[in-house]
């Protein structure tokens, strides 16, 4: 049993979804379906035949051992689930990816969840519109129409939708131009109102209000050794109020796949000795995930007790305002270590907070005490420019360092 697998378990509990375990390459000599029963068990699942409830099938992908039995029982489920579509209706699907070519324009990869999808449609797929002009299907042969669940290549979106966005069929470009309006309309005047997620902060107010009844919390690592640290440690917290829930854990740093798992099932994410690479901390600011980082366990543990009373100190949240890697290193005398560095995404700004990273491990933060464009001082300097930096009592900086500059913004309790 993998990480992955164990996330993979995580994802479907937190979602509340029915789980089937196929237990793959079990044609070769070694391989032993009883024990990886017995690590699952460790997760929570046990398998029918030895009197639990989760459905466990030995198959080879390679031999094709099993694979039947395993469509058979997805069958059954889909049937014991009612799960239905209906091929008359226009289609709706949701996308998986989407890329831009040369030869062939935005192609996007569909999975059609109800209806049927045909070559000519009018569709609208997240903020994007488009006509339908040819259809790949997974075997790479051009199709006509496309069935529910069935996953197909498209073209014709006059731009790149993102992935997950919905698609559906409308009457025409009108109808189409239409609803695209109302969406910005509808943006503009802030109707469309992002879900509030749950933060430490507001944690009892909101068990008051009855909105929670659970503290779900995901937890990362730099080792397994502090994960059952955190979870032992956590798990002598008691509540009246409020439960814990520890839905995932795991090592290394903050995950795109942890941040969408806190926004869908409203998780607060603690991190131990671990950073937030920028694909995770877009999505995590987008979707107003609720992320602390914590050097030490037991202030983990006070800051969920407090968390739970409703007395955290005011809201202090990191703001991340830009990234640069490290180019080349030079020592200056008088001044010493200035990193010759590209800026990656944001800006660098002249005494503002700033971390070293390398390796993924955080290894000095300071503030940004020098910053020189060319020979002169620069006040901050954008994306895409090259830059000189001197970081507060630190002159270890190497080559492939990467600078992270932030600033902590303080906001005040409300009271009720």
């Amino acid at each position: 049993v993998m990480p992955q697998t164990i996330e993979a378990i995580d994802h479907a509990k937190a979602a509340n979804v029915p789980i089937i375990v196929a237990i793959n390459k079990t044609d070769l000599p070694a391989a032993n379906p009883e024990r990886v029963k017995k690590e699952l068990m460790e997760h929570g699942l046990m398998s029918e035949d030895w009197g639990g409830k989760t459905l466990m099938l030995s198959v080879s992908a390679k031999t094709g051992k099993g694979i039947d039995e395993l469509l058979e029982m997805l069958a059954l489920e889909s049937d014991l689930l009612e799960l239905k579509a209906d091929p008359t209706a226009p289609a709706i699907g949701v996308v998986v990816e989407a890329e831009l070519s040369k030869e062939k324009g935005v192609l996007a990869t569909i999975l059609v969840q109800d209806g049927t999808l045909r070559v000519g449609d009018h569709v609208i797929a997240g903020n994007q519109t488009g006509k339908i002009r040819a259809m790949i299907n997974d075997r790479g042969q051009r199709i006509r129409e496309a069935l529910p669940s069935t996953p197909v290549e498209i073209m014709g979106l006059e731009a790149l939708p993102k992935a997950g966005d919905h698609l559906r069929v409308v009457k025409d470009e009108r109808e189409a131009r239409q609803i695209m309006e109302s969406k910005e309309t509808q943006i503009q005047q802030g109707k469309m109102a992002r879900i509030s997620h749950i933060t430490l902060e507001h944690l009892l107010e909101d068990v008051k209000a009855g909105k929670v009844e659970e503290l779900k919390l995901i937890l990362k690592s730099d080792v397994q050794g502090s994960v059952e640290a955190l979870r032992n440690t956590l798990g002598t917290i008691k509540s009246k109020n409020v439960r814990l829930n520890i839905i995932h854990s795991g090592i290394w740093d903050v995950t795109e796949s942890d941040a969408l798992l806190a926004a869908a099932s409203n998780a607060v994410i603690i991190g131990f000795h671990v950073v937030l690479p920028s694909g995770a901390r877009d999505i995590a600011e987008r979707e107003e995930v609720d992320i602390r980082f914590y050097e030490i366990i037991y202030e983990v543990k006070t800051a969920i007790e407090k968390a739970m009373e409703g007395l955290l100190t005011p809201e202090e949240k990191e703001v991340f305002v830009g990234l640069a890697e490290v180019r080349q290193v030079f020592k200056v005398s008088k001044i010493g270590t200035i990193a010759g560095c590209s800026v990656q995404k944001g800006k660098i700004v002249r005494n503002f907070s700033c971390r070293v990273v390398r390796d993924g491990k955080r290894i000095h933060e300071g503030k940004v005490v020098s910053l020189k464009r060319f020979k002169d001082d620069a006040r901050e300097v954008l994306e895409g420019f090259e830059c000189g930096i001197g970081v507060s009592n630190y002159d270890e900086l190497v080559a492939g360092d990467r600078i992270e500059v932030f600033e902590i913004q303080k906001k005040a309790r409300k009271l009720e």
